[in-house]
């Protein structure tokens, strides 16, 4: 779950929270938030069991839509977001709430704004711009809203706090680490470096994962025969009542190698985060003097033709080898790699896999357009590529 490349006219605040922060800052950071998911649950069976169960949720709202056609943006992402919310908040919203509606299409708004042209622009020149109208006073609303939701719930776990602990979700654990370090003069864990932390962590956790997930329900209806494959596969493999569990990926190599295409052919974060360099290098020719600002290409590694051959081709065999077993391949970098990869990997994985399974598990995807309309093609291609908007009907088996 990445986090977007943002900035607020204040350098400073990009300097903060887990994600834009770097040094001690950042490492003390990352591996409290971490070892805060684990703890919470995330790798183990305590968060399968919150993401089966938020999976649940979600096959019960698509069965209402009772055969309609209907953007499944939106319920995607309210899924996508009660899972971070339950970790980070302790909260889980119905999807009928108007208010976690607002939250989530801001969530959504805000990734449109930064991938667009005008927002890349906003974040070379939010000083210059920033007190200029435009549409970047929309994307700022958008952020606002996200930002609010959160000091909202920090406001509300300090009121509730159990100083004895355990810690119950992410800001509690913030809060408890807070306390033990008030005497800190040099203390990392404050009210902006959490506030922060949470944040993103609700815009990345609400909008990665159901837009990798909304792209591969649109390969399924653009190719059906790969996803009666699939179907059959879990058909065979689980049968009619069982529930998808991780444990069952490796008996579903098909299924995984689908999944692992659509991610590469998405390349959602093309550019990768935004890296600084700690010493002087020399690369190619040319010196890079410490603190350059540089970007790890994952679309070019993810669309390399020497790796993947016709690598704009949907094809899930790459992942597959002779004799049909999953295999794995080393340019598939979707999160991005070194000491900077993704903290949020293993939830990431664990959602794709469970909520797509679980939706061809319990329906038939079906095209409320002519297959040759569907386009594969980002809508937007920034810093994320967003899938263009479709319709679909789903049909309980």
């Amino acid at each position: 779950m990445p986090g977007p490349v943002l900035s607020s006219g204040d350098m400073e605040v990009t300097k903060t929270g887990v994600f834009f922060s770097s040094g001690e800052r950042w490492r003390q950071l990352r591996r409290f938030t971490m070892l805060t998911l684990r703890d919470l649950g995330m790798g183990k069976r305590e968060g399968e069991e919150l993401i089966q169960a938020e999976t649940q949720c979600l096959v019960e709202a698509l069965q209402k839509t009772e055969g309609r056609a209907f953007d499944p943006s939106l319920l995607l992402a309210q899924a996508t977001s009660n899972i971070v919310c339950s970790l980070t908040f302790g909260l889980r919203f119905p999807y009928e709430d108007k208010e976690f509606q607002a939250l989530v299409q801001a969530a959504g708004s805000t990734l449109l704004a930064i991938s667009s042209p005008w927002g890349q622009t906003y974040e070379m020149f939010s000083r210059l711009l920033q007190p200029l109208p435009g549409p970047h006073k929309q994307l700022l609303r958008h952020l606002s809203t996200l930002a609010t939701f959160a000091a909202q719930q920090v406001q509300r776990h300090r009121g509730n706090l159990d100083s004895s602990g355990p810690a119950v979700d992410v800001v509690d654990a913030f809060l408890l680490k807070m306390k033990q370090e008030e005497q800190d003069p040099n203390t990392e864990f404050t009210d902006e470096n959490m506030l922060m932390t949470v944040t993103y962590l609700l815009f990345a956790g609400t909008m990665t994962v159901s837009t990798t997930v909304r792209y591969t329900l649109l390969l399924l209806l653009k190719y059906p025969e790969v996803q009666e494959r699939v179907r059959e596969e879990l058909t065979r493999e689980l049968g009619d009542g069982r529930a998808p569990g991780l444990g069952d990926r490796a008996r579903l190599p098909y299924t995984d190698a689908v999944l692992h295409e659509a991610q590469r052919l998405l390349a959602l974060v093309p550019m990768g985060m935004p890296r600084a360099l700690t010493r002087t290098t020399c690369f190619r020719g040319y010196t890079l003097p410490q603190g350059t600002e540089v970007f790890p290409l994952l679309g070019s590694v993810l669309h390399d033709p020497e790796i993947f051959k016709q690598p704009e081709e949907f094809n899930p065999g790459r992942f597959l080898d002779a004799d049909g077993r999953f295999k794995k391949q080393e340019a598939f970098l979707p999160y991005s790699l070194g000491k900077r990869v993704c903290l949020g990997e293993g939830l990431a994985r664990a959602e794709i896999f469970l909520l797509a399974t679980a939706i061809l598990q319990a329906f038939s995807l079906e095209s409320a357009s002519p297959l040759g309309a569907l386009n594969l093609q980002p809508a937007i291609s920034g810093v994320f590529n967003i899938p263009p908007a479709f319709q679909l009907r789903v049909r309980p088996h």
